[in-house]
């Protein structure tokens, strides 16, 4: 039985984990997560430019979220989430694409 496509065991042909430059940040959403599936299909509906079906994704994964508790915005683990957010607008800043 084959590894499941995206796996580091076979992963895609565009898996960009070979062309990452040594201080490129990266952000890394896993298969665990119950709202991989939905923010991976929500990026590539967008990437696409459908932009309905990418706002039907987004409403379905606030569906999703309604009824749980917020997380807290000032856990190490969200903050360091956020700082990687600004890391990788800044590397784009200073990193123009050739």
């Amino acid at each position: 039985m084959a590894a499941p496509l995206g796996s580091k065991a076979n992963p895609s042909q565009y898996d960009c984990y070979p062309d990452l430059a040594e201080d490129e940040p990266y952000f890394v959403i896993r298969a665990h997560d119950p709202l991989s599936s939905a923010l991976v299909e929500l990026h590539a509906y967008i990437g696409a430019g459908q932009p309905g079906a990418a706002h039907n994704k987004l409403a379905e994964i606030m569906e999703l979220t309604r009824d749980r508790a917020p997380r807290p915005a000032g856990s190490p683990k969200y903050r360091e989430t956020f700082a990687i957010s600004q890391s990788m607008e800044q590397w784009r800043d200073t990193h123009p694409k050739s």
